[in-house]
């Protein structure tokens, strides 16, 4: 079972993100499940979200303490907490962050405001993990975006996945 924690501020979209690579997961006939952890719900404060990925009927409930995956949507949160608490093998981070594990490096809020007009990173963290770890494929990413976006919406999310997955680079 695949097992990644997404570590964000809120109105950053990491819940969202964990639900669509759930989603895209789901099209290629696995088993997921996403779910948030939240402090105090408001903009800017830290958010954790959970996602798990197996090939099996996946019955454990419970956050994700030692991920094989972690997701960081802002370099701030190295300094307020420690994400990389009992992760196993692999970091998706936006900005460039050195760490002991093998790090993927992207800087996500730049591609966003391009792209968005807006720093609001999921996507492009989606695209970026999807590059790094190879469990869902883009094209069930991109399906997987219909059900969050439409219209130009779709569009521009569409084209920022892509070019954070082109983009993104082990470190």
């Amino acid at each position: 079972m695949l097992e990644v924690r997404f570590h964000g501020r809120g109105g950053q979209g990491i819940v969202t993100a964990a639900q669509l690579l759930a989603a895209a997961a789901i099209y290629e006939g696995k088993y997921a499940q996403a779910f948030p952890e939240f402090g105090p719900e408001r903009r800017g404060a830290p958010v954790k979200s959970y996602l798990r990925i197996w090939d099996r009927p996946i019955y454990v409930r419970e956050p994700v303490l030692n991920p094989d995956v972690v997701v960081v949507s802002d370099l701030s949160l190295f300094k307020a907490e420690n994400p990389l608490e009992g992760a196993k093998s692999v970091v998706v981070v936006n900005g460039f962050y050195k760490t002991p594990l093998r790090t993927y490096a992207l800087d996500a809020t730049a591609l966003a405001v391009k792209v968005l007009g807006r720093p609001i990173v999921n996507t492009a963290l989606v695209g970026a993990f999807v590059k790094a770890v190879e469990v869902v494929s883009l094209g069930a990413v991109l399906k997987a975006l219909g059900k969050y976006f439409q219209g130009r919406l779709y569009e521009l999310n569409a084209r920022l996945v892509e070019m954070a997955y082109r983009e993104v680079r082990e470190i």
